[in-house]
């Protein structure tokens, strides 16, 4: 069921002419800058990143979400926008790539986005060894889509005041608002890895945080960019109600959380405890036993930058086998997938042993296997629904699987890109495990299977 809803908040995007050109750092420096003033900032990021709203939150205080039109249907998105901002003074957006990039036909572009949300665009432009070209960028990337509100542009890493002065008076030529212009400063960058940045849960730098929010509340035009985001006019929308009630507590569910297991969407385990499922953090890392729970989640994150701990963990790997081999509903994701195999095998070679749930080896590689969105089916009946059950995931890992037999394999995914078709993932049981990353508020009827499938084990168990 739907209803139309009318919601206004003063809201922003930070969009970029392409990655790399430091969205990540001035949208954590204004989120900061802005919280500094007292304001309650709610932000956003575009796409299916986890990483980049770990630092949004160490700056603003408030939980990120994700906003994602191959993830989610493109009318969940101003669903999803409006209720986390609820109590926040503004909205600040972060973009993905450059302004118009996303999946195949722009799908879950920033500029997508942007429209959805009824949202003006400011544009980052990276002016390093660039003069009055910045202004012929800005102007293509305005005319490009007349429906996208390009207000104005921040640049970044410029060189001096005459660098500075050379680009504001292009800028000015072709009639473009600067609302910043930010000076090189190679300190004020955030730590990086493999999968980008280095997540905030082993870093947590809140020094170089406030670093960056005072470099950037002195070098933006907080007033200016504060009178456009309250000129935003209300957002008209459809609210999207899974159910006319949320459902009372059924289960427990015991959802992996630490260094190594952090990659979830806050919306998304929204909708698990929606559904019923009361949601119990649990670490691979440090905790010997698991909670009293009636199935697990398991996300996922950077196992291979821990496995010796992990695998040190002996006791929880048993435990965690032998809940498999007795049914216990448990569904894992890219990370998760790989400590439910036999073992990893890291960077350097090292091989740890995991869970075994999974027969099988995840192998570290330095090439990135997978970035991508896909469309996977259900080849049988599992946790997650019945066959043939339609799924819109996201991939992206550096690891491939060395599986000691072929095993039964729950999905077939579909690579946009290409249209190629391939099996993949395993099923074992009630444990499901696969490289695709979901997100639930794009297949809530998957998230109440998995409910309902805990709740039937708790049932069974309470029989026995």
């Amino acid at each position: 069921m739907q209803y139309a809803n009318q919601y206004s908040i003063p809201r922003i995007v930070i969009g970029a002419t392409q990655s790399g050109s430091g969205k990540t750092t001035i949208v954590t420096g204004l989120l900061a800058a802005l919280k500094e003033r007292g304001l309650k900032v709610q932000s956003f990021k575009v796409g299916p990143d986890y990483i980049d709203p770990g630092y949004h939150k160490l700056a603003s205080g408030r939980t990120a979400h994700n906003l994602d039109t191959w993830l989610t249907p493109e009318q969940a998105v101003p669903a999803i926008f409006a209720a986390a901002c609820e109590g926040a003074d503004i909205a600040v957006v972060e973009g993905v790539m450059g302004l118009y990039d996303g999946g195949r036909r722009g799908v879950s572009s920033t500029a997508q986005v942007a429209k959805l949300l009824d949202a003006p665009v400011l544009l980052v432009i990276d002016a390093k060894s660039m003069g009055a070209s910045a202004a012929a960028i800005a102007q293509g990337f305005r005319d490009y889509d007349p429906e996208v509100q390009l207000a104005g542009v921040l640049l970044n890493r410029l060189g001096s005041d005459t660098h500075e002065a050379m680009i504001r008076e292009a800028m000015k030529a072709i009639d473009m608002e600067v609302y910043g212009a930010l000076r090189r400063n190679e300190e004020l960058k955030l730590p990086e890895r493999h999968l980008g940045l280095l997540p905030v849960q082993e870093n947590e730098e809140q020094d170089v945080v406030d670093k960056i929010g005072q470099a950037v509340g002195s070098q933006l035009d907080l007033e200016a960019l504060l009178e456009l985001a309250k000129a935003a006019k209300p957002l008209i929308f459809q609210e999207l109600f899974l159910e006319n009630e949320q459902k009372p507590t059924v289960c427990r569910l015991g959802v992996a959380q630490d260094e190594a297991f952090s990659f979830y969407y806050p919306t998304s385990l929204n909708i698990l405890k929606h559904f019923g499922a009361e949601l119990v953090l649990f670490s691979p890392l440090r905790d010997n036993s698991l909670p009293e729970v009636d199935g697990l989640l398991i996300g996922g994150g950077f196992p291979e930058m821990f496995a010796a701990q992990l695998s040190a963990n002996k006791s929880l790997r048993q435990e965690i086998r032998e809940k498999a081999a007795a049914g216990m509903p448990i569904y894992a994701e890219c990370g998760g997938y790989m400590y439910l195999m036999d073992s990893l095998q890291d960077f350097a070679g090292e091989v740890h042993a995991m869970t075994g749930v999974f027969s099988g080896q995840a192998v570290m590689t330095k090439k990135l296997q997978m970035v991508g969105y896909v469309e996977a089916v259900l080849m049988g009946d599992s946790l997650l629904g019945s066959k043939g059950t339609k799924l819109h995931g996201h991939e992206f890992h550096f690891s491939v699987e060395q599986a000691a037999e072929d095993g039964k394999r729950p999905f077939c995914f579909t690579k946009l890109r290409n249209n190629q078709t391939y099996g993949a993932g395993r099923q074992c049981k009630n444990a499901l495990g696969s490289y695709l990353h979901l997100h639930f508020a794009g297949c809530p009827e998957a998230a109440k299977s998995f409910v309902e499938k805990c709740l039937a084990w708790k049932l069974e168990k309470e029989r026995e």
